[in-house]
């Protein structure tokens, strides 16, 4: 059965995976992530033996939210030009 996960934080040299479908979180080593891990990068799960293993990181999904994120930054940005207060 394959799910998504997001890399939500860094823990000292863990990394702690949102599972969001399950409601649960996964805590790896920092080392056991695919190259090219941050924050808000998505992963195809794998369940073996009651565990998860990351199977690949989810381009197509880390991408999307990516440009998400970007799109409402833009947004908030042109939307406060000047500010509401005087000096």
């Amino acid at each position: 059965m394959m799910i998504k996960g997001v890399l939500d934080r860094f823990e000292g040299n863990n990394a702690v995976i949102l599972i969001e479908e399950l409601k649960e979180e996964m805590v790896v080593p920092r080392e056991k992530l695919p190259e090219g891990s941050m924050v808000n990068t998505y992963f195809n799960l794998e369940k073996k033996d009651d565990k998860f293993e990351i199977v690949s990181i989810d381009e197509h999904a880390t991408m999307s939210d990516s440009q998400k994120s970007s799109d409402l930054m833009a947004k908030l940005r042109s939307k406060s030009k000047g500010s509401k207060f005087r000096k």
